[in-house]
C-alpha cells in the first residue's frame, strides 16, 4: 500500500457495502458509528433505483443506521437533475417507489426515456414503446449501466442489459448519470469541501465504485461483500487502493492508516 497523504472525506455505497435488502452486513453498523467519531465528511452514494431515496432511507433505519436524507447522494438525483437541465417530460422505467423522486416532473407526452432498475417495466410492450420514443429521435438517459447486483436471494440481473438492448436496437448512445461516470463523483464531491485526492470511496463494485472513483483522482477500496466476485480486484488497472474483507475492515483500515 503506497503512502499517502491524510483523507479529508469518505464516500461509501449502500447496496452490497454496508447492507443487502433489509439486511445490514455485519458489524456495518458499528464501524459506521466508529468512523463517525472521526469524521463527519461522509457522504452515502447509491445507484439504487428501485425505490425513492425517502423510502431507501426508511430501510436504512430500520435495520439500524442512523443517516440522514441529505447525506445521501444517489443516480436517481443525478437523472432528476439531467431531466431539469435538458427541459425534457421523461417517460420513466422505473419502478413506482422510485417515480417519487420525480413527482415534479412532467411526463406527459413524454419526449425522452429514463432507465432504472424496472422489473415491472422490462415487458415487450413498455420497452418497445421507449424504442420507438427513441427512435423518432428523443434522447435515452441511463440512470447507469450495471450488469448485476446483490439481493438476498443472490445476484440479480441490472439494467445495463436493458439499457445496452435500446442502445443495439435503435442505433443510439445513452447519457449515462450514476456511477462509475465521472459527472456523478464531480457533483458528490462540490458539498465535501475537497478535491477528489483527499476522499476515499468504500463500495463493492470494482467498476462502478472503485475504477469509477479512481478515475478522477479518489481512492477506491474495494469490499468481498455484494455483489463482489473473486478475482474482481484484477479487471482494472490501477488496481484498488485497499481490497477489504468487508466494511467494518475498511473502515479498521481507514482508521489506522488514512484519518
Amino acid at each position: 500500500m503506497a503512502t499517502m497523504s491524510r483523507l479529508r472525506a469518505v464516500l461509501i455505497d449502500l447496496s452490497g457495502t454496508i447492507h443487502i435488502e433489509d439486511a445490514a452486513i455485519p458489524g456495518a453498523v458499528a464501524a459506521l458509528q466508529r468512523l463517525r467519531e472521526r469524521t463527519t465528511n461522509i457522504k452515502f452514494v447509491t445507484n439504487t433505483t428501485k425505490e425513492s431515496m425517502t423510502t431507501l432511507r426508511n430501510r436504512l433505519s430500520r435495520i439500524g443506521f442512523d443517516i440522514k436524507q441529505n447525506e445521501i447522494f444517489s443516480s436517481l438525483t443525478a437523472a432528476r437533475n439531467k431531466v431539469q437541465e435538458m427541459g425534457c417530460r421523461p417517460m420513466l422505467l422505473l419502478q413506482d417507489s422510485a417515480k417519487e423522486d420525480f413527482k415534479d416532473i412532467c411526463t406527459d407526452d413524454p419526449n425522452c426515456v429514463v432507465v432504472g432498475l424496472s422489473p415491472d417495466s422490462f415487458n415487450y410492450r413498455t420497452l418497445n414503446q421507449a424504442f420507438r420514443l427513441i427512435l423518432d429521435g428523443h434522447p435515452l438517459i441511463a440512470i447507469h449501466k450495471a450488469k448485476y447486483f446483490k439481493r438476498q436471494d443472490g445476484l440479480a440481473l441490472g439494467p445495463g442489459a436493458f439499457v445496452e438492448g435500446l442502445e443495439y436496437a435503435t442505433g443510439v448512445r445513452a447519457t449515462v448519470v450514476g456511477k462509475p461516470e465521472r459527472a456523478f463523483y464531480q457533483e458528490a464531491l462540490k458539498t465535501m469541501s475537497c478535491v477528489p485526492e483527499e476522499a476515499v470511496m468504500i463500495g463493492d463494485d470494482v467498476e462502478g465504485d472503485v475504477q469509477g472513483a479512481q478515475t478522477i483522482g479518489m481512492k477506491g477500496f474495494l469490499v468481498k461483500t455484494g455483489k463482489y466476485r473473486l478475482g474482481d480486484e484484477e479487471k482494472i488497472s490501477p488496481p484498488p487502493e485497499a481490497i477489504c474483507e468487508d466494511f467494518p475492515a475498511a473502515v479498521e483500515l481507514l482508521l489506522k492508516e488514512y484519518l
